[in-house]
C-alpha cells in the first residue's frame, strides 16, 4: 500500500466521520430524552442493540478471512472489541453496570481512538468501515443511554468499571507478552502519533493512564451518581 493509498488522520474521510459522529450524538440524545419513559423507549434501545451487533459481528468475522487476517490486529482483544459487546448488552437490558462501562469507556478510551486513530486502511476498505462503525456506535450508545435515557452511573458501577478494566489490562498485557502482540497498546506505544506520546515511556504511561482514568471517570460519574433516575434498572 502506497502512502497515497493509506488513511491519514484528519484527512477528508476522517473529518467526515467526525462530523457525522457529532451530528449523530446530538440526535440520539434528543431522541432519548423525548422517548424517555415511553413505551417506545425499550423497543428503540433494542433496535439499537441489534444495529450495533449487525454491523460489528460480520466485520469482526471478516478479520479472520485470509485477505484480512493479521495476528497483531485481527483478534478481538482490543478494549473496543469488548466495548461493543457490552454496549449491545446495555442497550438490550439497560443494566446499569453495562451502561456505566459503555459510558466511561466510550467517552474516554473509545473517543481517544477516534481522535488519534491507529489505522492504515482508507475508505471504503472493510477494516476502515469496521474501525469507525465500532467506535461511533459505541459512543452513540453511551449518549443514548446516559444523557438520553438518564440511566447514569453510580459509585458502585464506577468501581465495577475500574475492576473490569483492570482485569482486561492484566489479561491483555500477559497475552501480548507471550505472543508478541500489542493489543490495547498496553505493552508499548503505537507507531502513529497518539495522546500516549505525551506520557512517559512504558510501563510508566500505563500507570499514568490508570490514575488519569480513575479521576476522569469519577468526574463523568459524579453528576449521575448524585441524581439517579428511579425507573432505570439497577
Amino acid at each position: 500500500m502506497t502512502a497515497a493509498e493509506r488513511f491519514e488522520a484528519y484527512d477528508s474521510s476522517h473529518v467526515t466521520v467526525l462530523v457525522l459522529f457529532v451530528v449523530g450524538a446530538i440526535l440520539v440524545v434528543v431522541a432519548g430524552r423525548r422517548l424517555r419513559g415511553t413505551d417506545v423507549e425499550r423497543t428503540a434501545s433494542r433496535v439499537g442493540a441489534v444495529a450495533v451487533a449487525s454491523v460489528t459481528i460480520p466485520l469482526q468475522i471478516a478479520q479472520f478471512t485470509p485477505a484480512e487476517w493479521n495476528l497483531d490486529t485481527s483478534l478481538p482483544l482490543q478494549l473496543c472489541d469488548f466495548a461493543w459487546m457490552i454496549a449491545v448488552h446495555a442497550l438490550w437490558t439497560r443494566h446499569r453496570t453495562s451502561v456505566t462501562i459503555t459510558w466511561l469507556w466510550g467517552l474516554t478510551l473509545t473517543m481517544q481512538g477516534m481522535l488519534t486513530p491507529d489505522l492504515a486502511s482508507p475508505f471504503p476498505e472493510p477494516r476502515f468501515i469496521m474501525f469507525w462503525a465500532m467506535h461511533v456506535l459505541i459512543i452513540w450508545a453511551a449518549f443514548w443511554l446516559v444523557p438520553g435515557l438518564g440511566i447514569g452511573p453510580t459509585w458502585r458501577t464506577y468501581r465495577q468499571t475500574i475492576a473490569v478494566t483492570f482485569v482486561w489490562l492484566v489479561a491483555t498485557m500477559c497475552f501480548n507478552a507471550v505472543v508478541g502482540t500489542n493489543y490495547g497498546y498496553v505493552n508499548g506505544k503505537p507507531d502513529r502519533a497518539s495522546a500516549l506520546d505525551l506520557l512517559p515511556a512504558w510501563p510508566w504511561y500505563v500507570l499514568v493512564q490508570i490514575v488519569v482514568l480513575t479521576i476522569v471517570w469519577a468526574a463523568l460519574s459524579a453528576p449521575w451518581a448524585v441524581d439517579r433516575p428511579r425507573y432505570a434498572r439497577s
